[in-house]
């Protein structure tokens, strides 16, 4: 996902741009490990609405494997929408991307609710707000048995990744509101807003994966 800093767009890496079409070097070694962990949880016919969707190679990656879903990306970044509306167009569960930022409030109102939400390395490039705006919009349009995927870099105290920790103090040195999330503050940050956590899963290159469940 890009980030936007004073209405500029912020690419944390170079994308390769094949007509409408980008291409990330991070997507194209996750997105197959990504949906490894997804496409398992999907159940038939499956509703997603994937926040942060960047280029748009997880959904193409997914919906490759599932055609029977229907994913939609979403992304306040334009450029990278016409990069998933491309993608959108040559897939049969790829729906055409919204305009959403989740640290806007009420941005999940006019949405349906859906089966899944899915987030893959945003939270950690964008200010708290944005964890704290997925959250209560998952509350709000997430099914009864609805889950939250989330999948990036997460701090775990001592038993951090020293990658992991040079990582966020990179992060913090571009826009002290960013770095990698403590697994224990997400853990509590969708706590309060009715979820537990219900899988963490390893990923390569010190990611996790984590499935969030509504608390019974």
């Amino acid at each position: 996902m890009d980030r936007k800093l004073s209405g500029k767009t912020i690419a944390m890496e170079a994308r390769e741009a094949v007509e409408k079409k980008l291409f990330s070097p991070s997507s194209a070694r996750n997105s197959g490990p990504i949906a490894d962990v997804l496409c398992p949880l999907l159940k038939s016919h499956a509703l997603v609405l994937e926040i942060g969707s960047g280029t748009g190679e997880h959904g193409e990656a997914v919906c490759r494997r599932r055609p029977d879903i229907l994913w939609t990306p979403s992304d306040p970044d334009v450029t990278s929408r016409k990069s998933q509306a491309a993608r959108a167009r040559e897939s049969d569960g790829m729906q055409m991307p919204l305009d959403l930022d989740v640290s806007r409030p009420g941005w999940s109102d006019e949405l349906p609710d859906v089966d899944i939400l899915v987030c893959c390395n945003v939270i950690h490039i964008s200010p708290w707000a944005t964890a704290k705006g997925l959250a209560r919009g998952a509350a709000d349009i997430l099914h009864p048995e609805g889950r939250v995927f989330l999948y990036g870099p997460f701090l775990e105290g001592t038993a951090s990744a020293p990658s992991n920790l040079d990582f966020d103090s990179s992060l913090k040195a571009r826009n002290p509101e960013w770095g990698v999330r403590a697994l224990a503050d997400v853990k509590t940050l969708f706590a309060a807003h009715g979820f537990q956590l219900e899988k963490r899963i390893d990923m390569p290159s010190n990611n996790l994966s984590l499935i969030f469940s509504r608390s019974e």
